[in-house]
């Protein structure tokens, strides 16, 4: 038996945070950076597992009993914990997965630090269900729930618009590739936000949401079809002040760079990760003058 390789890609989404769990058009970008899973059978009777990050540092390891699939070892017991309701998952789904074979070693390698935000789970959970020839998307939804954006775009190399229509993904590879692209910059917060936490926080408030989903669906069509620079940022704005108004949370231009001359989108859960910003060369120094030395170009950050 040959060991066998997966990769996925990053993710962000560029416009329809929260609203696209409820149905919204949301405009979402694969990312140069990703992860990627080795898997080699072996014959120890057990599932060995190690985690490197973009440096090659080994940043997690497990043993796993892999029949009952319980912990025998690790370094990371909340993040074995998860493995395991992701595997056990995955059992569910393809009951032959991991049915044939002694032992397997496993190696996950990051191409981004954990800190980024930018799929560290999703693209496991897209490399796993590779492996174990499930379907990804149940996976996230019966391990972790979310809209399941992220995955498409593990799955994608280009561009594309996401959308739930009755809890079925609609994706569509899509041509946003402005003009005005040298000018968009992604800012990293600092700050790791919990998708989950978020997400929870958003379903808890009363809101129209039936008005929430027009809107924005209505705004991401007009972003991507944005004839230029001052357009696209007018249009940042709007989405800006619609989903601050939805949550009841000040624009992060306003709470952290209300100086700044360019726009500044918030991206996935609101508080964390990355933002988009509109701007020049000036603009990197800009963000490194405040304590934010993680600017990445679109065309970098792009796959």
């Amino acid at each position: 038996m040959m060991q066998k390789e997966f990769y996925s890609n990053g993710k962000l989404l560029l416009t329809g945070e929260y609203a696209v769990l409820d149905g919204a058009l949301a405009l979402a970008i694969p990312t140069s950076y990703g992860q990627s899973l080795k898997a080699a059978p072996t014959h120890s009777g057990h599932l060995n597992w190690v985690s490197y990050d973009e440096s090659d540092r080994e940043w997690f390891r497990a043993e796993f009993d892999i029949e009952e699939l319980k912990i025998i070892s690790t370094t990371d017991a909340k993040t074995a914990e998860t493995l395991v309701v992701l595997l056990q998952q995955a059992k569910l789904d393809n009951p032959l997965f991991l049915s044939d074979h002694e032992g397997f070693l496993v190696e996950t390698h990051l191409s981004f630090p954990r800190s980024w935000g930018l799929g560290t789970s999703s693209t496991l959970i897209n490399n796993l269900a590779q492996w174990a020839r499930v379907d990804a998307y149940e996976l996230l939804w019966k391990a972790f729930g979310g809209s399941g954006y992220d995955i498409a775009c593990a799955q994608h190399n280009s561009p594309l618009t996401y959308q739930l229509k009755k809890g079925e993904p609609h994706v569509e590879e899509t041509s946003f590739n402005p003009f005005f692209k040298d000018s968009l910059f992604f800012v990293h917060l600092n700050q790791k936000q919990s998708s989950k936490e978020a997400i929870a926080a958003y379903k808890n408030r009363s809101i129209d949401k039936e008005s929430l989903v027009k809107r924005i669906s209505t705004l991401t069509q007009k972003m991507i079809a944005a004839p230029n620079l001052s357009e696209f940022e007018i249009l940042m704005e709007e989405h800006e002040t619609i989903l601050s108004e939805t949550l009841g949370i000040l624009p992060i231009k306003q709470k952290l760079y209300p100086d700044y001359a360019g726009a500044v989108k918030s991206l996935g859960a609101w508080g964390g990760d990355f933002v988009m910003a509109t701007g020049d060369e000036s603009s990197i120094a800009y963000f490194h003058d405040k304590g934010y030395p993680t600017v990445i170009p679109y065309s970098k950050m792009i796959l």
